[in-house]
């Protein structure tokens, strides 16, 4: 079985999807026979490669909120995160444009390490305050999941894979995706895991088996 999400690395509940589909395929009779391929998307395209704004700031400008209901929001979110394993800084995060991020991943899939390097960077971004719109900080994550530094280095210091990024987004504004909770599935990526395992016996087919649509 094949399961492709849609995620950007600095979207909270698409890491947190990430852990309860984690979760929900340990349970799974045949997690052995399934792939998880993650694809390239961006809740906001328009953001600069870094910036010093905080999270809490960045929701109350964004929402039309005050700096007190930002970090009120942000605090609901890690405490979430916190029910799957995840310590979320949300206080060292800030706001970055993902694009590049996303050409790396897509290099990394020729290498067979695009969820390790997936987890990498929402991790780093999460929890560690790691500026995932920088060339230097995505080059040394890059490096600490396996890849060779001088090809990870050309590729953030080009325009390679942009098309494979723009595809998966096109890709997923066909699918009807405008944000973290659209899904062309029944579990969207911040379902809990009890409701992903009851979807996956009804996803599952063995090879050769007409699919139910």
């Amino acid at each position: 079985m094949q399961i492709e999400v849609f995620s950007d690395v600095v979207c909270p509940w698409c890491y947190i999807g990430k852990r309860r589909l984690e979760e929900a395929l340990a349970g799974f009779d045949h997690t052995d026979q399934v792939t998880v391929t993650y694809r390239s998307f961006q809740l906001d395209p328009s953001s600069p490669d870094t910036s010093e704004l905080g999270l809490d700031d960045m929701l109350a400008h964004k929402y039309g909120r005050s700096i007190e209901q930002g970090r009120a929001m942000n605090d609901h979110v890690s405490t979430i995160a916190a029910s799957v394993g995840l310590d979320f800084r949300l206080d060292i995060a800030r706001p970055a444009n993902t694009f590049r991020a996303h050409r790396l991943i897509h290099h990394a899939a020729d290498h067979g390490l695009a969820n390790g390097l997936t987890e990498r960077l929402m991790r780093g971004y999460f929890c560690e305050g790691v500026r995932v719109g920088e060339r230097e900080d995505l080059l040394r994550l890059a490096v600490a999941v396996g890849l060779d530094e001088a090809e990870a280095a050309a590729v953030l210091g080009s325009e390679a894979y942009a098309v494979n990024v723009c595809a998966d987004i096109d890709l997923a504004r066909r699918f009807g995706a405008t944000g973290v909770r659209s899904s062309s599935s029944t579990a969207s990526p911040a379902s809990p895991a009890r409701r992903t395992r009851r979807c996956s016996p009804r996803c599952w087919r063995p090879r050769g088996q007409a699919r139910i649509r």
